[in-house]
């Protein structure tokens, strides 16, 4: 007799539906094939499913059991299959009667004593349930706020095999689960930090409002202790506000790498921040492995990427970043199989001036120890390819001790937040026909569609470029920046002043690395 149980497996960030089937020999000698392309960890998994259905209080006789996962030319890597393989082999055993479960999808880890325990990738196969027009999803209990989040679907939190089969069998009422998505919308953008706590540095603050108005990426320069990790933790906080959309979009990133557990409702509440140590490798930063995961760059899509000490990352890793800095996602390729990621993501980057820290400040007690030779490696470690893909370079000063000593002053992060919503509308608008959304994002056709300069302007940045000698790359970011100036200021037109202020944002690469 073959049994029959529907489940999800994902692919990248994807779910796709798999079709579990147990049929039952005979014989007296008990083995159990798993055929279906099953990894190695999908094929231990008979250890735990049939001591689970012992230990649950079911019969498994001593015969032969062959599982097919089905589509059969896809791997399988999932501990999420013990519970879809459990409700088929009791069909198989004519445990369960064998009804029509086309309509419900059932994922699940199983634990040696019957009880289920949370998986992974549960909101992918949430919006993949709904896709397939299933009625039904029944899902651990850890994980049951996190599927209900979408709509159109009945969520069922279980927490034993036994309750799952008692529920199929009619035997136990159990409410389907649901969220309060006002709730959900009372805690989105909720910030335990504030742009007004940092005393002083209003230029950088500046600088940053002006990247977060354009979604553009930043590096800051400073000695130690001026607050540029301070100021980089509190960019999430004048960021555009996370709608829902974005939010479930970011979490089902999250979802994937087994991260969703520890969100608040089921779902990433603000905007993404990570800030991963210099000592990650490159698979770690852009993803991949075997079966590839998301990496660092994904894992900051639709939030802010923080690289603190840029130069004491490896080469290696920091050159991985210049594709997914220009397509806004990261393409895997394996033998069997190419997987895109999305990463579209704030770059926010800070370093020392030099490895000591002190290179050209005028702290007392702080002269700078560093040979040239040493500031020069130090500082070469950071490309040129790369220097050119940030479109703001900032010096972040030491902070004077009379703003140390005074009360915190300037904007909070919901004014400056206000003032950065409205220049990402004027883009709205503006791109609403281009799908794209931030200046940042413009192609060549775009800037000469959207800056045209007047002649002093053009007098201004030929000056600039024939001096400094920027790159191509680095003209056109110049005007993505006085582009993003204007918008602040609700100007139609790129004016000098803008032209001139971006400019001013882009001499510090010339400054420490000529």
């Amino acid at each position: 007799m073959v049994g029959i149980s529907l489940s999800y497996a994902t692919l990248g960030i994807d779910a796709y539906q798999i079709s579990v089937e147990s049929d039952r020999g005979s014989g007296n000698l008990f083995m159990v094939n798993i055929v279906g392309m099953a990894t190695n960890a999908v094929k231990e998994s008979k250890d735990r499913v049939f001591a689970a259905i012992k230990n649950s209080g079911y019969d498994s006789a001593s015969v032969r059991y062959t599982i097919n996962l089905a589509p059969a030319d896809i791997k399988k890597d999932s501990s999420a299959l013990d519970l879809p393989i459990a409700v088929a082999v009791l069909q198989s055993n004519r445990e369960l009667k064998t009804t029509d479960y086309r309509k419900i999808g059932i994922i699940g880890e199983l634990s040696l004593d019957g009880n289920v325990r949370p998986v992974s990738g549960v909101l992918p196969i949430a919006i993949a349930a709904r896709r397939d027009r299933l009625d039904t999803l029944i899902v651990p209990y850890e994980n049951a706020e996190e599927a209900a989040i979408i709509e159109g679907i009945n969520v069922i939190p279980v927490t034993s095999l036994r309750e799952c089969i008692s529920w199929l069998k009619h035997e136990l009422e159990i409410p389907p689960a649901t969220v309060d998505r006002d709730k959900i919308f009372q805690v989105l953008n909720d910030f335990p930090l504030d742009m007004h706590d940092v005393k002083g540095q209003f230029q950088v603050k500046r600088a940053l409002e002006v990247a977060a108005a354009g979604g553009h990426n930043l590096l800051m320069i400073g000695p130690p202790g001026s607050g540029k990790t301070m100021l980089a933790r509190r960019v999430p906080t004048i960021l555009p506000e996370l709608n829902l959309d974005e939010a479930l979009e970011a979490t089902k990133i999250h979802s994937v790498a087994g991260m969703s557990k520890y969100f608040r409702n089921g779902i990433l509440t603000t905007r993404p921040f990570r800030s991963p140590h210099h000592s990650c490798s490159d698979i770690a930063l852009i993803g991949g492995g075997a079966y590839p995961k998301p990496g660092e760059v994904s894992l900051s899509h639709r939030g802010v990427l923080f690289l603190d000490e840029l130069p004491e990352f490896k080469r290696a890793v920091l050159e991985v970043l210049r594709q997914p800095l220009e397509d806004g996602l990261v393409t895997i390729s394996r033998a069997a199989s190419s997987l895109t990621f999305p990463a579209e993501f704030m770059l926010i980057a800070s370093m020392n001036p030099c490895p000591c820290g002190y290179h050209g400040s005028n702290i007392p007690n702080h002269t700078c120890t560093c040979e040239y030779g040493s500031i020069m490696r130090y500082r070469g470690r950071v490309s040129g390819p790369l220097l050119d893909r940030i479109d703001i370079h900032v010096e972040v000063p030491t902070v004077s001790y009379a703003d140390l000593a005074s009360l915190p002053t300037g904007d909070s992060s919901l004014q400056i937040r206000a003032r950065v919503n409205k220049a990402r509308t004027i883009q709205r608008e503006r791109f609403h026909e281009s799908g794209i959304f931030t200046n940042s994002q413009m192609n060549s056709k775009l800037l000469r569609k959207h800056c045209i300069l007047d002649d002093a302007s053009h007098a201004l940045l030929q000056n600039a470029i024939d001096k400094m000698g920027y790159s191509a790359r680095v003209f056109d970011r110049i005007l993505k920046v006085a582009r993003t100036i204007a918008d602040l200021e609700a100007e139609e037109k790129v004016r000098h002043e803008h032209i001139s202020e971006a400019i001013q944002y882009r001499t510090l690469d010339r400054k420490y690395w000529n």
